[in-house]
């Protein structure tokens, strides 16, 4: 494998989980976390995965990887579309009751939720927007990456598809490992159905629809049922 298709690797599995653990760190140790640090969150993550998606397209067209096998193409394209709206319907609606669940448990792994969200998540109009250009930005940006770039790379070494989406979705879940260790081993899961998907599907297109579709509830519904439903969490608790 080329160096610098390494060093790309190195950075996905190695600084971005420190990146965002550190980050988070440095958040969660604040009593709160006033719109401005949000605003500075969202942007300055937009503009890294941007970066980032453009160096492994910059190398990997350098390499000779085409189009299909970064999964960029769209086979079938009646079906594909089919399948991404129906795709997208369905994990949106299971994210928004996921969601809806939590928010009405006492079960104590709502508290760690609940404090992330409380720090990361938009809590005005004004943070709204930027946070679903950043939803918007993970799906295309992160897809591209693990779906798209690691997969067709981890494939040329000749090792199996299932591989290929195994480990790709480990760096995945690496890459949200400052969710804590559910949110890795969900993010990885997520990971998995997504790399299947793109796998059989031949395209990272649905995968992006649903990944964009997954952050946009999160960022919609979470506060809904994260934050603004705690008081009535803490009385419920209360009685």
């Amino acid at each position: 494998m080329p160096w610098d298709i390494l060093l790309i690797f190195l950075v996905l599995g190695v600084v971005v989980p420190w990146r965002g653990r550190k980050r988070l760190q440095q958040l969660m140790a604040k009593p709160h976390v006033e719109s401005g640090e949000r605003l500075s969150l969202y942007f300055s993550t937009i503009a890294f995965q941007w970066i980032a998606a453009a160096v492994a397209a910059w190398r990997a067209w350098a390499h000779g990887y085409t189009a299909t096998q970064l999964g960029l193409a769209m086979p079938g394209r009646f079906r594909l579309l089919a399948i991404t709206v129906f795709g997208a319907a369905l994990i949106v609606t299971l994210q928004w009751l996921n969601l809806r669940r939590m928010g009405r448990s006492a079960s104590p792994l709502r508290g760690p939720l609940q404090a992330l969200a409380e720090r990361i998540l938009p809590q005005s109009t004004k943070e709204l927007i930027p946070f679903l250009g950043l939803a918007l930005t993970a799906g295309i940006c992160e897809e591209f990456l693990y779906r798209g770039f690691a997969m067709a790379v981890i494939s040329r070494t000749g090792l199996p598809t299932g591989v290929a989406v195994l480990l790709s979705s480990i760096l995945f879940g690496l890459a949200h490992l400052y969710q804590g260790r559910a949110g890795f081993v969900s993010t990885m899961v997520l990971g998995i159905l997504f790399g299947i998907s793109r796998a059989v599907l031949g395209s990272v297109l649905p995968v992006i629809v649903w990944h964009v579709g997954v952050d946009v509830v999160a960022g919609t519904a979470g506060p809904k049922y994260l934050i603004n439903n705690k008081a009535v969490t803490q009385q419920t608790n209360g009685h």
